[in-house]
């Protein structure tokens, strides 16, 4: 049933996504298409039955959003989680204690200082 609800919310916001990008801002949208005020769908009855439209498609939304939240999955354990998590099959390997280590000390050899001559390019003179 879940799976109905989000499917009909995905189905309802793209026509009203559509049917917002219908109208123009401050009123021409496909009125402006049509003839005159005194014909069958004349610049008002075109904005009425958008704006119509548009507000019915907004209270379907919120109301499928009200439905899915009671018709959501409950959860499957007390701490909130939805899915049962898995038991690995073998036990996380441990870490070796101080005492089982084999540590050898390893001498470094100390390096020597390279001194590295870089050559400072010096600014042609400004011929005047």
């Amino acid at each position: 049933m879940h799976i109905v609800i989000i499917a009909l919310t995905v189905i309802v916001s793209i026509l009203l996504i559509g049917i917002v990008l219908i109208q123009k801002s401050k009123g021409g949208g496909l009125s402006s298409q049509f003839g005159g005020a005194g014909t069958v769908m004349g610049v008002r009855q075109t904005n009425s039955f958008l704006e119509k439209g548009t507000w019915t498609l907004v209270a379907i939304l919120v109301l499928l959003s009200i439905v899915s939240v009671w018709t959501a999955p409950k959860a499957a354990q007390e701490n909130g989680l939805r899915a049962v998590p898995q038991q690995s099959a073998a036990p996380a390997a441990t870490l070796p204690t101080a005492g089982e280590l084999d540590v050898t000390p390893v001498a470094v050899p100390a390096t020597e200082a390279v001194e590295v001559e870089v050559p400072v390019e010096q600014p042609a003179a400004a011929e005047e």
